[in-house]
Parts: structure tokens; sequence; C-alpha cells
């Protein structure tokens, strides 16, 4: 019975397969030849001679590559603080108005990510809501947080919220109230309930939330060309610009390489840490 499950299992993801493999493998094969073509060329016909990736080293791309992993792990990080006490009252306290808050969140994906963007920009800005209204009711003004890295950062934890809130919640709702209860009736106090019991226990929920944050935000763009202007330039402002401005494909080509090997063997790391049998539910 369990053999013939599987096949049937195995039959049914085929078509899913195929479309992974032409949507997704087949592009990212066709990136890999062109990083190791000779400097600005537009066909795979070359003698590979891997150039672009000595141009990531020689021009100084690696600084836009650890500014954003470096903005993407503190932007996790926040978000992880954050989003930990909403994340429990949603499993654990609100009960029925946790539909409330989840319809809340999800409404605002539905809104584009550039426009809830822009929406800061006329809230932040010198002569925008904020210091607008302050400076015409008190007389009192203050410089714009814009065009920095704070802003930025700030910008990726508003954006990428609901990524790690409802891995995080799910992750929290697989604790058991009565390990946390007997833990309480055996003289445990809150800080030892949160870290030997809630955070161990949660801790599929907090890898899932961390790395769907944390590549999110590594490869982000809009927040930094929006809010931070040219302050900080992103590993990912780097690779447009190649494809489209520079017109070099193969430097585009590696620098999206570099970043998608650096992403995935984090991503590996983390999903190997992850029991996905007790996540789905499938685990007795």
């Amino acid at each position: 019975m369990e053999s013939t499950d599987r096949k049937l299992g195995l039959l049914s993801a085929l078509p899913l397969t195929a479309v992974l493999l032409l949507a997704f493998v087949a592009p990212m094969v066709v990136v890999a030849i062109f990083s190791v073509m000779p400097q600005k060329v537009f066909s795979l016909t070359h003698t590979p001679d891997f150039s672009a990736y000595a141009v990531f080293f020689d021009q100084g791309y690696y600084r836009s590559l650890l500014w954003s992993l470096g903005m993407a792990l503190a932007s996790t990080a926040i978000l992880l603080v954050i989003c930990w006490p909403l994340a429990y009252g949603m499993a654990k306290v609100f009960g029925r108005f946790t539909l409330v808050l989840t319809i809340a969140v999800v409404m605002s994906l539905f809104v584009s990510e550039n426009i809830r963007l822009f929406g800061w920009v006329l809230t932040l800005m010198k002569g925008g809501l904020i210091e607008g209204h302050l400076r015409a009711w008190t007389g009192i003004s203050f410089d714009s947080p814009l065009y920095g890295v704070p802003v930025i950062v700030f910008g990726l934890v508003y954006v990428y919220l609901p990524f790690m809130l409802f891995p995080l919640a799910q992750g929290i709702a697989m604790v058991p109230d009565d390990t946390r209860q007997a833990a309480a009736d055996l003289g445990a106090t809150r800080w030892q309930i949160l870290t030997k019991i809630d955070i161990p226990l949660a801790a599929p929920g907090i890898v899932v939330g961390s790395l769907l944050s944390f590549v999110l935000a590594a490869g982000a763009l809009a927040e930094s060309k929006i809010l931070g202007g040219q302050a900080v330039i992103a590993i990912a402002d780097d690779i447009e610009t190649a494809f489209t401005f520079g017109q070099n494909w193969p430097l585009g080509s590696a620098l999206s390489m570099i970043l998608i090997v650096i992403i995935g063997a984090l991503a590996l790391f983390g999903i190997s840490r992850v029991d996905l049998d007790a996540i789905m539910g499938r685990k007795r």
C-alpha cells in the first residue's frame, strides 16, 4: 500500500516537476553558463574564461554583496524579535481575533511593494507628512531619515514582516501547552520556559521564517533604491545595472551566481536543521 501511494505521489508530482525544471532550473543553467563567458558578449558560443568572476573582486562588487547580506541579517534579527510576541499571541492568546489579524497582514500584500515604499517616502521626506505637519503646528523641524542604512533596514522589516510572522506563529503553535504548564508547575521561570521549551520546540518555525526573510531581503532591490537612494548600493542593484545599462550579461550572471550559491548554501543548511515532517503534521 505504501509503495502504491509513493508511486501515485511521484506520478502526480511529474507535471509540477516539469514546470519547475522549465521555469526555474533552465533559466538558472543559462545564467550559470553566461557567467563563465567573456565580458560583454551575448552568445554562449564563446570559450569560457571566468573573467566576470575576477571583476567581482577587482572592481569591489563584494562590498555590495556584504552590504546586502549585512542588511538582510539585521532585518531578519529585528523581525524575529518583533514578530515573536505577535506570533505567540496569534498562536496561543488571541483566539478568533487571529483570523482578523491574519487577514489584515495578508491584505497588505495585495498592494505593490513599490507603492507602499513610496508611501513611506512621502511620510518621511523633508516637508512630508510627519515633518511638514510638525513644522506647521509647532515650528519644530528635523532632517529626513531617508537615504541611509537604517531606513533601508526599516523598509526590509516592513515589507518582509509577513514572511517571518506566519512561519513563526506556526512554529509556536507546535509547542504543547501541557509542556509549558508542567514546567511552570515545577518552578521554571518565564525566561526558562522561553529558552528551554518555547524556542527549542518552535525552532522549525524560527528557521523557516528566518530563511524566508533573509533570502528575500538579501536579494531586495526596491528598498535600497527608493528609501536609500544611492547611500548604499545593494548587490541586486549591481546585477540590474550589469544586465541593463552596462550590457554586460556575463558580469550580471556572475554576480547572480555568487548570490545564488551563498543563499542556496545557507538555505540548504537551514532546511537540513528543520523537521519538515513535524511541520506538515505527518509525524506521529
